[in-house]
């Protein structure tokens, strides 16, 4: 029987679904049939979210059977790497915990976005499909709550998913940090062949392999006569509600984070007395920028 060897947990709306497409080249890795099985955030229920649209997708795609997931991936395989990528897994309280039950050797990749900029794409995502059903950002973010409460699923959550050091931490309280490799969307973006030979490296699967990178997966391709724009005063307030989760992050992780900041770079005295290393992620040493605001080492 076949399982994964790693999984893509998230986030959503950051370059997940490009990193299936290029990992399904691979000669060496095997992808799970469809990507976003959900089988370990959803497992045991059939799904019944109720938000516009959500019976057509996650409840009709999500797989949440045992004999239903194990058929996504080959009986046998020559493969050195095999996985899945789903981005309710790093969102999901109850994924770190089944995940370790079920794969407990298994890698585990996370990629993260702007918090800000992956709410507004999870937004231009459901106008471009017709599924939103309010044309004003701000709205949206003031309807999460009651969407939350009306069991409209995740991709609706545009805060909410974006809190990545609550939702991280859970992974690394579970597993070894030396198993789980972070990147962010902008190394995607700066340098897409420099981060999937790393990637390739993790996944002890031959780096040398160059994968074809010129299509874009899954872009909220939203034309700009149709656009409901971010507005600055939307976004400045966002940027407020992530802080002090942005800066227990780069804390976490050993990444500067300045950018998703904006100017809101001091941080919070409670971040300051949080001890933590920071974990292994890509570039592997990027800690210059967060030293500043580790607690100092003891005397002595």
């Amino acid at each position: 029987m076949t399982l994964p060897s790693f999984l893509i947990l998230g986030a959503a709306k950051a370059g997940t679904t490009a990193l299936y497409h290029y990992l399904r080249q691979h000669p060496q890795v095997c992808m799970s049939h469809i990507k976003e099985t959900n089988f370990y955030a959803l497992m045991g229920r059939p799904p019944d979210f109720r938000g516009p649209g959500d019976r057509d997708y996650i409840n009709r795609f999500s797989v949440t059977t045992w004999e239903g997931y194990r058929s996504q991936f080959p009986g046998h395989t020559d493969a050195t790497a095999v996985g899945e990528a789903s981005p309710l897994y790093l969102y999901s309280p109850d994924a770190p915990g089944r995940i370790a039950e079920y794969l407990p050797a298994a890698k585990l990749v996370v990629i993260l976005r702007d918090p800000v900029d992956r709410a507004y794409s999870a937004f231009l995502h459901l106008v471009r499909d017709g599924r939103e059903t309010v044309t004003d950002f701000g709205d949206a973010i003031r309807e999460e709550t009651s969407r939350i409460a009306d069991h409209w699923e995740h991709i609706w959550h545009y805060r909410a998913m974006g809190l990545y050091h609550e939702q991280l931490k859970r992974y690394y309280d579970t597993f070894d940090r030396r198993r789980i490799r972070v990147y962010l969307y902008e190394d995607l973006e700066a340098d897409p062949r420099g981060m999937i030979r790393d990637l390739f490296r993790f996944l002890d699967v031959d780096e040398t392999f160059s994968p074809d990178l010129s299509a874009r997966h899954n872009a909220a391709n939203v034309p700009l006569d149709r656009r409901p724009p971010l507005l600055p005063e939307v976004r400045a307030k966002l940027r407020r509600s992530f802080r002090d989760d942005t800066m227990r992050l780069q804390v976490l992780i050993g990444r500067d984070l300045t950018r998703w900041l904006g100017e809101l770079s001091s941080a919070p005295s409670d971040v300051m007395a949080v001890p933590s290393s920071p974990a292994p992620g890509y570039p592997p040493a990027e800690l210059s920028a967060v030293e500043a605001i580790q607690p100092p080492s003891p005397a002595g």
